[in-house]
């Protein structure tokens, strides 16, 4: 990866991806706009420190998924720096192999989802990562952020911290679960991923024999 001088600022979503849906892609845009990133990083996980790896497709498959989802705009890209380090895919070893190719001008924003709030002190070295990047929370279905503060892990001053930093975002109730489930009971998928997606998802045969089970989050959990 390639040091980019002329950016300032960077916004990463990390997660499975399995696959990458339009949910994503709104508020990656969102993101873009509210933080005047430069830059928007799409990296999949390749062990997921939070969720069962069994099951997860093929990081080369939601590679290309991401890739052809950012077609077109000039902003998006798809990184494989958690697939190629390999092993579990820790948000804290990413953000710092980020910093080190950006260098410490860029400026970092992590997008997660408002449930992602409460598990962030179980993650590693989360106060390192409050430290290597600023967390933006986006809004997600049955998650009030205007009341969240905290479950008593987190200090007043890191929770005041990531309140400060909330991204307003449309409600958005597509998951990727919803979508293996449909391909697995052989319904649509039509207006829930970019039609690129579709059509490598039905070209591929992914998820039609999938029996993994449980609702997979929009965002990253680790």
């Amino acid at each position: 990866m390639a040091r980019r001088m002329e950016i300032d600022s960077l916004a990463v979503m990390g997660g499975s991806f399995d696959p990458i849906h339009l949910g994503h892609l709104i508020i990656a845009e969102r993101a873009a706009e509210a933080l005047r990133a430069d830059r928007v990083l799409f990296i999949p996980c390749n062990i997921p420190p939070h969720k069962e790896a069994a099951g997860l497709t093929p990081g080369v498959h939601r590679l290309r998924m991401i890739a052809l989802a950012a077609r077109g705009n000039t902003k998006f890209r798809a990184s494989d720096i958690e697939l190629a380090r390999g092993g579990v895919s820790y948000t804290v070893d990413t953000i710092e192999q980020l910093r080190g190719v950006y260098g410490p001008r860029v400026k970092i924003w992590f997008v997660i989802g408002a449930d992602s709030l409460n598990e962030l002190p179980t993650w590693r070295d989360y106060r390192k990562l409050l430290a290597l990047c600023t967390i933006v929370t986006a809004a997600r279905p049955g998650f009030d952020l205007e009341m969240w503060r905290g479950d008593g892990a987190l200090s007043r001053e890191e929770v005041a911290r990531l309140r400060a930093h909330i991204l307003p975002a449309p409600l958005i109730g597509i998951s990727s679960s919803e979508i293996r489930r449909r391909r697995r009971e052989g319904l649509s998928i039509r207006h829930l991923v970019p039609a690129a997606v579709e059509r490598y998802i039905v070209e591929h045969g992914l998820y039609r024999g999938s029996r993994r089970g449980g609702r997979m989050k929009c965002l990253a959990s680790r």
